[in-house]
């Protein structure tokens, strides 16, 4: 008997700890996402003043290529909203070459470019779940995911190194608000062939350009920009291209936007590895 008093006693006692341990690890879980929310109802109810709509004379006087581009991307009269809600389904590849594993993905974010975004995620492969955020909010980045939402898997923040390749996103996302890249909005465009341009604005880290692939008919067809990443066998912060391919588009309010993407790092030369695959379920410009 006292022998099976001790067992039940030490079960509970081990039982009692791992409850704990769970409890203070999702306590730090939902803290952190509760920063994310905070984030992201800042950017949502920041005062923006009433937007323009848009006119072809907009774009009088600047490259051939950018006419093509917004006569396209934006309906004449459509309000020239610069933020924009999305909801998003696809695939999340994780792991380097071969070793990748896809997980599917489901998401929403809040995009104000070209300087913030927030990006809420869960994924899933079998039983495995994994839940978190990337944003970049006040010049400040971060990337926190967790498996069952207690096991941190990534937990980066507050570093000028995770800053600077964060600002990458809500430039290059800027095709999914096409008002953010019109020239009266700060957004400098350079044509630099028949199909392609380069477009420069200022971020709250640092300047990016980003290159566009355009079609004739002015439909997007690839995005690239020089992104500063460790995302590479060597886990080394260094220039790398990163880039998408458009593969649908669909039009949400008077914008015609990219609607289903494939991204990846290394863009455009042979050791390019797609990680992110999704498709835009409903978008809100505002």
């Amino acid at each position: 008997m006292t022998s099976i008093y001790i067992g039940g006693t030490l079960l509970f006692l081990v039982v009692t700890g791992l409850v704990l341990l769970w409890t203070v690890a999702n306590a730090r879980y939902r803290t952190n996402m509760a920063k994310a929310q905070v984030a992201w109802s800042d950017i949502a109810t920041r005062e923006t003043g009433q937007p323009d709509t848009f006119t072809p004379e907009l774009v009088v006087g600047q490259p051939e290529i950018a006419k093509r581009y917004f006569n396209h991307a934006i309906a004449p009269g459509t309000r020239l909203y610069r933020r924009a809600e999305l909801t998003m389904s696809g695939e999340f590849l994780l792991g380097e070459g071969d070793a990748q594993q896809s997980y599917a993905m489901r998401a929403r974010q809040i995009l104000a470019p070209p300087h913030e975004f927030v990006w809420i995620a869960d994924m899933a492969k079998g039983p495995i779940r994994i839940s978190g955020s990337d944003g970049l909010h006040q010049s400040h980045g971060w990337t926190r995911f967790w498996m069952f939402r207690c096991v941190p898997l990534i937990q980066l923040a507050a570093t000028a190194d995770l800053d600077r390749a964060a600002a990458a996103r809500p430039a290059i996302e800027a095709i999914w608000a096409p008002a953010t890249l019109l020239p009266d909005h700060g957004a400098v465009w350079k044509q630099t062939a028949d199909d392609t341009a380069e477009v420069s604005f200022g971020t709250g880290v640092q300047a990016i350009t980003v290159t566009l692939r355009i079609g004739e008919d002015g439909a997007l067809k690839e995005i690239w920009t020089e992104r500063w990443t460790d995302a590479n066998p060597d886990k080394i912060y260094k220039i790398q291209i990163f880039g998408a391919v458009i593969e649908a588009e669909e039009q949400f309010g008077g914008f015609t936007i990219p609607s289903q993407v494939t991204v990846g790092n290394q863009f455009g030369t042979p050791d390019y590895l797609p990680f992110f695959r999704a498709k835009l379920d409903a978008v809100r410009h505002f």
